[in-house]
């Protein structure tokens, strides 16, 4: 059974991961939760793992890139986003730093979003791999709104060196 499209919904891709704890068992945890409180999940990627970015004196993150459908507005979604992390034990002790887990909203609809609580498309995400190639996986011709590019394209000129490897999950 195919899905269908529907236009009274939200179309949201997101990136989840974490570095503390059982980062798998994390995002399992995540996944389910983001279908329990924010909307269905369409499509996901692969799971990848990759050194921390910025603040590199971590343990290595998992990553994996979702789509949802939502009837939640951005804000919902980011607020719900932040009350699951809180639920499953994230802390945010340093900015940057480790955490059990992290869930970041990259594209919303067509949309462009710069509020206190959430900004869309996800700032700096064409820079850097741990974003781009698990949403290059389920999201290859999306347009980014502002930089009217696809994920593919975004990919292809980003360029981050950091070596992100996917994961064999049994």
């Amino acid at each position: 059974m195919g899905y269908f499209y529907n236009p009274s919904m939200n179309n949201a891709y997101l990136l989840i991961g974490g570095n503390l704890g059982d980062r798998l068992g994390n995002l399992k945890n995540a996944t389910k939760e983001i279908e329990l409180h924010c909307g269905k999940i369409l499509s996901s990627s692969a799971i990848y793992e990759t050194a921390a970015w910025g603040f590199t004196e971590q343990p290595p993150f998992f990553n994996q890139a979702i789509q949802v459908e939502t009837a939640l507005s951005a804000s919902e979604l980011m607020q719900q986003l932040l009350t699951i992390e809180l639920s499953l034990g994230r802390e945010r002790l340093l900015p940057l730093g480790p955490r059990s887990i992290d869930m970041d909203i990259i594209y919303f609809n067509s949309e462009i979003i710069q509020s206190e609580i959430v900004t869309i498309p996800h700032p700096r995400m064409e820079q850097r791999n741990f974003v781009l190639i698990p949403l290059n996986e389920i999201a290859p011709n999306y347009i980014h709104p502002v930089l009217n590019l696809p994920t593919s394209t975004l990919l292809k000129q980003c360029k981050d060196e950091s070596h992100v490897y996917k994961k064999t999950i049994i």
